[in-house]
């Protein structure tokens, strides 16, 4: 079905950190995902890579990202381009919920810590 009731779709939750793939496999797709996020005021992702493109748009909230080593402030209404592999962190540090979709090339998505290790996400089992 070309159009995805977010309202259907199950939601997940991590300390600070709120979840929906709004399109990936059960959807039809092979190589990418698409996710929606909202992450509370002063929460961010875990220190993670994973093997594949990843392009951030951030529609509210502000904070700072981090990829390889460099830190970068960025607002509403930006867009964040991490590349394959890249170690990196989204931490909200603003004062209201930062929310944000993300478009994944890899369906389903193996996220690791930056040694290698797999992080388990709720929403890939």
């Amino acid at each position: 079905m070309p159009v995805i009731q977010h309202s259907e779709i199950e939601a997940f939750s991590l300390p600070g950190l709120h979840h929906q793939t709004i399109a990936g496999r059960p959807h039809g797709l092979q190589t990418m995902e698409t996710w929606m996020q909202t992450i509370e005021p002063q929460a961010g992702t875990p220190v993670h890579r994973h093997d594949c493109e990843e392009v951030i748009v951030v529609l509210r909230g502000s904070g700072i990202v981090t990829i390889e080593g460099e830190t970068v402030e960025f607002g509403p209404q930006s867009t964040l381009v991490v590349p394959p592999n890249a170690v990196h962190q989204i931490v909200n540090t603003g004062n209201e919920d930062m929310f944000l979709v993300a478009t994944l090339g890899m369906s389903p998505v193996r996220v690791e810590t930056e040694t290698g290790e797999v992080i388990p996400l709720p929403w890939s089992a």
